[in-house]
Formats: structure tokens, sequence, C-alpha cells
């Protein structure tokens, strides 16, 4: 593994322990929901209506784990940070298997 390759790592671990900041930060400051993840509920108190499109494929996907939470709505914050960190460790070990395995496969084309 190269340095760079060590840093990289290095900061997606950083980030994924800093991610609970996502939590804390509202919270203290009375934020509400980050820009873009709305429902359908939050979109129609902004707009006074649900666009037909959104109503429509409001229920097409459901994340594996509401929230990023393993504990379930109302659980101890604790546990809310804990699935927030473990969650995205999660997603970097994912991206970096599937990053693997997408540059295996170009490079055995590259080598033929």
């Amino acid at each position: 593994m190269t340095v760079f390759q060590k840093k990289l790592w290095i900061g997606l671990v950083v980030m994924a322990i800093l991610s609970p900041l996502g939590i804390y930060l509202p919270r203290r400051f009375g934020a509400e929901d980050a820009w873009g993840e709305w429902g359908v509920e939050t979109i129609r108190k902004m707009l006074g209506y649900v666009p037909e499109g959104m109503r429509r494929m409001a229920d097409f996907w459901k994340a594996p784990v509401a929230d990023y939470n393993f504990g379930g709505e109302g659980s101890a914050f604790s546990i809310q940070v804990l699935s927030y960190i473990i969650s995205g460790l999660i997603g970097i070990a994912a991206g970096g298997v599937v990053l693997y395995a997408l540059s295996r496969v170009l490079m055995k084309r590259k080598i033929r």
C-alpha cells in the first residue's frame, strides 16, 4: 500500500468517526433536516403540495437501516452515535470492495 493510499484510508476512517456530528450539531443548534434530504411530509410543509412524481416514487426505495440507526427510533444518543460510525465504516468497506473489484476487472482487460 502506498503512502497516499494509507492517508486516504486514514482520512476515510476519521470521517466515519466524525459522522455523528450530523446528529449532534442539528440538535445543538435547532436545525432541521439536511438540505435535500426531505421526506414527502417536509415537502408538503415547504411547498404546500407534493409533486405527483415524488408522491408516486416516495416508497420505491427503503434504506436497509433507517436513519443509519440500528437501535430504532427513540434509541439512546450513544446508540445513534455508534450506529452512525458503524454505518460509515460499512459504507467505506463496501465502496472499497466495489472499487477494488472494478479495478481488477479493468486491469485484466488492459492486460489482454
